[in-house]
């Protein structure tokens, strides 16, 4: 049975992996792996150890505190029994999105300076919606 660590960290893998654009066949290939592996991982159904978890993290361009960003620090809280839960879901669902992971990997495909530019930009329409309102 899957402990909710292992389901957050197996949801976080998939949710990089596929704003990369990476099959789970590339990455397999990447870290000397079966792509059976990495869908159990994604799944939660294997654990993973440290190393496969800093090679996974090499592989993918993120230090391994990705994996664990966002997990709760205590007891995992049971869904929907906070409004901040419903951000999360929301936040959720917009990375699920085709949409939002054609821009990620359009924008991570820019150089350092016109994603600064890209991120000012979109800063900037964001205040001239809210001034607007």
């Amino acid at each position: 049975m899957a402990s909710e660590i292992d389901l957050h960290v197996g949801r976080r893998l998939r949710r990089r992996r596929r704003l990369m654009g990476m099959t789970q066949q590339q990455l397999a290939d990447m870290v000397g792996i079966r792509f059976q592996q990495i869908q159990k991982y994604e799944c939660g159904a294997n654990r993973m150890t440290a190393s496969r978890l800093f090679e996974l993290s090499n592989a993918l361009s993120i230090p391994v505190q990705y994996f664990y960003d966002g997990l709760p620090t205590s007891v995992p809280v049971p869904p929907r029994a906070s409004a901040a839960n419903d951000d999360d879901d929301l936040s959720m669902e917009v990375l699920r999105q085709k949409e939002t992971r054609e821009l990620v990997r359009a924008y991570y495909q820019l150089g350092e300076r016109p994603r600064r530019r890209l991120l000012d930009l979109a800063k900037a329409l964001q205040d001239d919606k809210a001034d607007v309102a």
